[in-house]
């Protein structure tokens, strides 16, 4: 199945590309606000802040990236991180400055819940490390809450919990790994 969203009131619906070639137009009514639209299968495309179409590329997992375990508020995703901070925290039409949206219906998960730092190790790979932002309900790395002002280095497949959300991070392998 595939998600998208509407764009006048950021509802998401599902639908199963299986179903149709590629190059089709589907039209879409939101079940929530009735806004129509259209999307078109196959290429990838977004209209960007100064109003062209461009295409968008398949993510970048480089630097590493988190996987979302599947709950009863959001599906598995998985989500690439950048060089320097990444804000993570829920997915939502107006929040800005997040570089690590998640679709969620979690309502303990802050729009800007925590940070990850990612920057480059001499030998090769990557250092992580985790800091609250801060949140309501705090980060907690297995059992343990993460202080108010700590940054806690982390590990390729760290278990990490954010409100009722969970997910695991996903080292890049060093230079002298990659293939």
């Amino acid at each position: 199945m595939k998600r998208i969203f509407c764009p006048k009131c950021d509802n998401q619906l599902t639908f199963n590309p299986a179903k149709y070639p590629e190059g089709k137009v589907l039209a879409f009514v939101c079940p929530q606000c009735g806004s129509q639209f259209k999307i078109k299968l196959g290429r990838k495309l977004v209209k960007t802040e100064s109003g062209e179409i461009e295409e968008v590329k398949e993510p970048d997992f480089s630097c590493g990236h988190i996987t979302i375990i599947e709950n009863q508020f959001a599906f598995k995703q998985e989500l690439p991180l950048v060089e320097g901070d990444n804000m993570i925290g829920r997915r939502n039409k107006d929040t800005q400055g997040v570089d690590v949206p998640i679709i969620t219906s979690d309502p303990s998960m802050g729009r800007k819940h925590c940070v990850i730092n990612v920057k480059p190790d001499p030998a090769g790979g990557y250092i992580y490390t985790i800091r609250d932002f801060p949140s309501l309900t705090g980060t907690f790395l297995g059992n343990d809450l993460i202080g108010k002002r700590e940054r806690v280095r982390i590990e390729d497949g760290t278990v990490v919990t954010i409100g009722a959300t969970t997910f695991i991070l996903h080292a890049a392998a060093p230079e002298g790994d990659k293939e």
